[in-house]
């Protein structure tokens, strides 16, 4: 794994970067929270694995803040340009961190409509 980074609220450690998708296993101490922020390309994904986090989404086309509690082997995403941030409870939180860009549906290029063989 990649380097460990200490930060307010835990620690961060690498698991792939990459430009297309970097996952970073996230330690959080309870009753913590990251920074209010947003990222201006690309989605951020959070699946925790131990405990309980709050994900809070300050949402773009409409004044609300949506709030999505996930448990263990639960997954929420946030959309580019959204403020949002973590918030742990009583116990800490083992999550995995993923960020990667905007699918792109339209990537394929297909030369046929591919057949079935006899």
């Amino acid at each position: 794994m990649g380097l460990v980074r200490g930060k307010i609220w835990g620690k961060t450690q690498t698991i792939i970067a990459s430009p297309g998708v970097e996952m970073h296993a996230i330690s959080i101490l309870p009753n913590s929270e990251c920074s209010l922020h947003c990222h201006r390309f690309k989605w951020n994904g959070f699946f925790v694995t131990k405990g309980t986090l709050t994900i809070e989404v300050h949402k773009n086309d409409y004044a609300l803040v949506d709030k999505t509690v996930l448990g263990p082997g639960e997954f929420t995403t946030v959309g580019p340009g959204e403020y949002h941030r973590f918030i742990s409870h009583r116990e800490p939180v083992e999550a995995i961190e993923v960020y990667y860009q905007e699918p792109l549906s339209e990537d394929i290029v297909r030369k046929n409509a591919g057949r079935r063989r006899k």
